[in-house]
């Protein structure tokens, strides 16, 4: 309560974040990790089932469709499962504004009544350091799942989308 007005004060009203392609605070600083890889415009996109979406969590392994799975590096240990596919999403900006600049996809199997899943930890880490250094490798997605990706880019920022080269954009079937 307010003394003067002896009225119950109302608590601050936060504006709730959306889900955005950053991942790790832009903020600079000179301390501890200074000079360390920039993960702040790399975005986590999933494709599970024809369907995309922004995870931040897989940024440590723990998608939405990642956690409680123990993953194996031997893909017969996954006989039934789905494949998923996590991209690497890079934003740049040129003097235009900003962009797709790099996008990467890792396959992944998940077996989610067995709780057991495969990938190969060291090809999610060089895609990620690939989509970093604005490459473009999504040739091992199909058709359905780069529809899905284009549709999700697109739809998060048109803008962006059309300031995208057109290697991108091709890859991509649009």
């Amino acid at each position: 309560m307010t003394e003067q007005e002896n009225t119950p004060a109302q608590p601050e009203v936060k504006e709730k974040k959306s889900l955005s392609l950053n991942v790790v605070s832009s903020k600079k600083h000179k301390g501890f990790g200074a000079g360390s890889i920039d993960l702040s415009d790399v975005a986590c996109v999933m494709i599970d089932q024809g369907v995309a979406y922004i995870d931040v969590g897989a940024m440590h392994a723990k998608s939405k469709i990642e956690r409680g799975i123990k993953f194996t590096p031997n893909k017969e240990d996954t006989p039934n499962g789905r494949e998923c596919w996590i991209v690497w999403v890079a934003v740049d900006r040129n003097e235009e504004g900003s962009y797709y600049a790099g996008a990467t996809a890792c396959e992944m199997m998940i077996d989610t009544e067995a709780r057991r899943g495969w990938k190969i930890l060291a090809d999610h880490v060089n895609r990620l350091d690939y989509a970093l250094k604005r490459r473009y490798m999504v040739d091992n997605l199909g058709d359905e799942e780069k529809a899905a990706l284009r549709k999700l880019l697109v739809e998060h920022n048109a803008e962006w989308w059309e300031r995208t080269p057109a290697e991108l954009k091709d890859a991509l079937g649009g």
